[in-house]
């Protein structure tokens, strides 16, 4: 069955509410009229397996639980595995009455061509699954797809968005992602960028308007990170001036993602990003564009998350892990309401989860990581 509706103000204050005993005060952030919490959950690695299913299920309905109401994935990760993942732990949650759909954000992402449930045998399975999933039914032709792997024209986001909608079990997606554009653009030309990705805003404006997502925005890699003059680079204030185009002044492109942490700061540090013709970070150019930034690899796969020196850890909080201590970095981040960190396992959960009880750093704390006086 369905489970109709969507996240709403008063849906997510009545989750913040909930946690008013266990969480601390600035754990949620008022952001696009809802209420997110500073941490949520990622569901991108982990091998295709039964398994790894009910772990995730399992993980994301104890981060619920716990203070996570951001709930982020994509129909590639894990083969479309992680979105029927957390399909499952939604109906749980939702059907038991003890929460309700409007109180969490969900979160997914289109542009990669999924397989299903597992990867074809060989080039040529890959191949006679692209060409029946996608050819043959009219979804797309070869010259729509670039580097092999993706697309996002509008035929494409179409079916891609209803697959998440069947694979989430939900009649509404709240934030709905073109994933990683800077595929595209770093092999067509500039102008052939633009025309698709304005083709691809376009069609989601007509999917809010159809109810079956709110939002939308992009989930990037290194597209907003890279200089102006690298092929593949991503211009915020562009691709808002393209949502304006399409949407008007009410367009609903309201969210970017991309990666934040210890050992990628660039949306903070780079000036890469224009506003109104002065040189700005992305954070400055979101805050300014009336964008909410969404962290990823909050942890870097773990790559960020252990032999931290006591020069981190300390303005930090000093915290009983170096995971919390990464986590809390990247939450306490001016201008980024949400870090998301992948949990397939309830013991991490529980663990990450402490700092939902913790305050994120105060902002004279976090200026001394990098000797700064960020507003």
């Amino acid at each position: 069955m369905t489970i109709n509706g969507y996240a709403t103000t008063e849906g997510t204050a009545r989750y913040r509410e909930r946690l008013r005993e266990t969480a601390a005060e600035n754990h949620f952030r008022y952001e696009q009229q809802l209420w997110l919490s500073s941490i949520g959950i990622g569901t991108y690695l982990g091998p295709p397996d039964e398994a790894t299913d009910q772990s995730y299920t399992e993980a994301v309905v104890r981060a619920v639980e716990l203070g996570v109401n951001v709930i982020d994935t994509a129909a590639n990760y894990r083969f479309q595995r992680s979105e029927r993942a957390i399909g499952a732990a939604l109906k749980r949650l939702c059907d038991g009455g003890e929460f309700a759909r409007d109180e969490l954000l969900l979160c997914t992402k289109g542009g990669y061509l999924p397989f299903d449930g597992a990867p074809p045998r060989g080039e040529e399975g890959v191949r006679h699954y692209v060409e029946e999933t996608f050819m043959r039914t009219g979804v797309a032709d070869w010259s729509d797809i670039v580097a092999g792997s993706h697309c996002m024209t509008p035929k494409y986001l179409v079916h891609q968005l209803e697959q998440s909608r069947r694979n989430l079990g939900v009649e509404t997606i709240d934030v709905y992602y073109i994933h990683n554009p800077e595929t595209q653009a770093q092999i067509v030309a500039r102008a052939e960028f633009e025309q698709r990705l304005r083709a691809a805003f376009e069609q989601l404006e007509r999917s809010v308007a159809d109810n079956k997502i709110r939002m939308y925005g992009a989930a990037t890699w290194n597209g907003f990170r890279v200089a102006p003059n690298t092929r593949g680079y991503h211009s915020l204030e562009r691709m808002i001036e393209l949502a304006r185009e399409v949407g008007g002044d009410d367009h609903h492109f309201r969210f970017v993602q991309l990666p934040f942490n210890l050992g990628m700061p660039e949306a903070l540090t780079q000036a890469n990003q224009t506003f109104q013709g002065a040189h700005v970070s992305l954070l400055e150019a979101a805050r300014a564009l009336g964008v909410t930034v969404v962290a990823s690899a909050s942890i870097l796969q773990g790559r960020v998350a252990h032999d931290l020196p006591e020069t981190i850890r300390e303005p930090l909080g000093s915290l009983a892990t170096d995971a919390q201590t990464a986590i809390q970095f990247t939450r306490s981040t001016p201008a980024i309401t949400t870090a998301l960190v992948g949990m397939s396992q309830r013991a991490h959960v529980e663990e990450n989860l402490r700092l939902a009880r913790i305050e994120p750093a105060r902002t004279e704390d976090y200026e001394r990581l990098f000797g700064t006086d960020e507003e």
